[in-house]
C-alpha cells in the first residue's frame, strides 16, 4: 500500500533527480559554450593585431595630447568596422599637461644624470634647481619630519614596494600615496624639489611617471621619480657623504582643459534591452611607451568582449555596452562622465566589469558588490577552472566603473598575474613587445565568458535588491 508519506518521499525523490539533471545539462552547455568562447579568441581571436595598431598606429596618449585625439578616431573607426548595433563618442573635456623636453637629475659635481621621469601633473622648476638632499625610507617618516626642517633641501623618498606582498597590486597600493601626496608634504616642511623612488620592485633604468596631487595649501614644486637603479645609486652616495647636493629641471605646464572623448559600442538586448553591462578599459595612456598594458591592453579585451558575441552569434539578453574610458590617468573625467550620462538616462545596470591591471596571464575576478554576489559568482568556478582561473571572491572593480557604485551596481575586476606588471607599469618600457599574445587573449576569453554566464543567468531578485 502506498501511503501519502512514500508518495512524498518519491515525488521529492522525483524532483531532486530532475533538478540535479537541470543542472548538470546548464553545466553542461555553459561548459561547451566556454570551450566555444576560448577556441574562437586563441584560434582567430582579434585582440593581438588591434593592440599592435594601438601602439603603433597612435603610439602614447596622454589626456588632451594629439596622441589621445588620434586614440578617439582609431577606436571609433575600428568598432564601426564589426557592424555592432551601435557605436558613439561621448565629449569631455580634460586636463592638458605637458612634460616639455627631457628632464635632468644629476648629483651636483658629476657629470652622468640620473635616470628620471617628471611626475605628471608636475610644474616646471623654471631652470635648474640645486640644493641638498634629505633622505626618507618611507612616507610615514617625512610626515613625521619637523615644520621648516626641510627648508631649501630637496626631498628623496626613497621608499620601496614591500616585496614580502605577494600580489603586487596590494604592495602598489601601499606605497603609491608616496607619488600622489609626497611632493605636498615636501613642500609643506619647507622642501623646493621632490625625487622619489619609481613603484617597482625591478631593478631598472626605467624610471616610473604617475599622477601626483598638489594640495592647496602648500606650494607647487618640481616631482620627479628616478629609476630604481638611479635611487640605489642615489642612496649609496648619500650614504658616503650626507651633504651632496642634488640638480633638477623639469619643464612641465599646465594647460587649458582640452575637448576629448570615451568612446562606446553595444550590442542589443533581446530581452532587457533597457539593462546595461558595461565593461572596458582606459584609452588614455601616460605619455612614454606605448600604453601597451596600461591600458591598451584592457580596451582591446573589452573590445574583443564584443566582437566574440557578434562573430559567435550569442544574442545577449541584456544590452552589452563596451566603453573606452578617457582621462583614467589624471582625473578620471571619462569615467565621472559616463556615470553622469547613465544617471541622465536612467538606465539600470546589471553589472561592470573593468580590465586596467595589464594584459598577463588571467587569474580571475575581484568582486565589488554584497557578499549574495560573491557567493552567487562562485557557484562558477569549476567551469573557468580548465582555463586555470581560479579566483573569484571580494576586491575592488576598477577606477572607470568605480562611481556606477552609487547606483548599487556589482563592479567585476578582471585580475591577471601581476608578478611582473610593475616592469612595465607607467615606463617608456610598457610597448606592445612586452605583450604575449597567449596571455592577451586568454583575459579576453575569460572577461567573455563571465559577462555570457552573468547576461544568462543575471542574478536573483533577493540579491539584485
Amino acid at each position: 500500500m502506498i501511503t501519502p508519506q512514500k508518495a512524498f518521499r518519491f515525488l521529492l525523490c522525483l524532483f531532486l533527480l530532475s533538478t540535479a539533471f537541470a543542472n548538470w545539462s546548464h553545466a553542461q552547455t555553459d561548459s561547451t559554450m566556454l570551450n566555444t568562447i576560448y577556441f574562437e579568441a586563441l584560434e582567430n581571436g582579434h585582440a593581438y593585431e588591434n593592440l599592435r595598431s594601438l601602439c603603433k598606429d597612435v603610439g602614447h596618449r596622454l589626456s588632451g595630447s594629439e596622441g589621445a585625439r588620434k586614440a578617439v578616431i582609431w577606436s571609433e573607426v575600428l568598432m564601426n568596422t564589426y557592424g555592432f548595433d551601435k557605436v558613439w563618442t561621448q565629449p569631455m573635456m580634460v586636463p592638458h599637461w605637458e612634460r616639455g623636453a627631457p628632464e635632468r637629475v644629476a648629483i651636483a659635481g658629476k657629470d652622468s644624470t640620473l635616470d628620471a621621469l617628471a611626475l605628471g601633473g608636475s610644474v616646471g622648476s623654471n631652470g635648474m634647481t640645486e640644493a641638498q638632499v634629505e633622505e626618507f625610507r618611507t612616507m610615514q617618516a617625512l610626515r613625521d619630519a619637523p615644520e621648516g626642517s626641510l627648508s631649501g633641501k630637496i626631498v628623496f623618498l626613497n621608499q620601496a614596494m614591500n616585496a614580502k606582498v605577494i600580489d603586487a597590486f596590494n604592495a602598489y597600493g601601499t606605497c603609491a600615496g608616496g607619488r600622489v601626496w609626497g611632493p605636498s608634504e615636501a613642500a609643506r616642511k619647507g622642501a623646493i624639489g621632490f625625487v622619489m623612488r619609481s613603484a617597482g620592485m625591478r631593478a631598472d633604468d626605467f624610471p616610473h611617471t604617475g599622477v601626483l596631487v598638489y594640495a592647496n595649501d602648500t606650494d607647487s614644486i618640481p616631482a620627479l621619480a628616478l629609476s630604481t637603479n638611479a635611487s640605489f645609486y642615489l642612496s649609496r652616495q648619500l650614504a658616503a657623504n650626507p651633504g651632496l647636493k642634488l640638480q633638477l629641471q623639469t619643464n612641465c605646464r599646465m594647460l587649458p582643459d582640452a575637448p576629448s572623448h570615451n568612446v562606446i559600442a553595444e550590442i542589443s538586448g533581446t530581452e532587457f534591452p533597457n539593462k546595461i553591462f558595461t565593461f572596458g578599459g582606459h584609452l588614455d595612456s601616460w605619455d612614454v611607451g606605448e600604453g601597451a598594458h596600461d591600458d591598451g591592453a584592457g580596451v582591446i579585451q573589452a573590445l574583443e568582449v564584443l566582437r566574440l558575441f557578434k562573430v559567435l552569434g550569442i544574442k545577449p539578453k541584456h544590452t552589452l555596452r563596451c566603453v573606452f574610458f578617457m582621462n583614467e590617468e589624471n582625473g578620471s573625467r571619462g569615467a565621472k562622465a559616463y556615470a553622469q550620462m547613465c544617471k541622465e538616462r536612467d538606465e539600470t545596470h546589471l553589472a561592470a566589469m573593468e580590465s586596467d591591471r595589464g594584459g598577463f596571464a588571467p587569474r580571475g575576478f575581484h568582486i565589488d558588490a554584497t557578499p549574495m554576489h560573491v557567493d552567487y559568482m562562485q557557484q562558477w568556478l569549476p567551469l573557468f577552472e580548465p582555463y586555470l582561473v581560479h579566483i573569484i571572491r571580494p576586491g575592488y572593480g576598477g577606477v572607470d566603473i568605480n562611481p556606477l557604485k552609487e547606483f548599487g551596481t556589482p563592479l567585476i575586476g578582471v585580475v591577471p598575474d601581476s608578478q611582473r606588471y610593475f616592469d612595465v607599469h607607467h615606463t617608456a618600457n610598457d610597448t606592445f613587445e612586452t605583450v604575449n599574445k597567449r596571455e592577451l587573449e586568454l583575459g579576453a576569453a575569460g572577461m567573455a565568458s563571465m559577462v555570457y554566464l552573468i547576461d544568462k543567468y543575471g542574478f536573483p531578485e533577493k540579491i539584485e535588491r
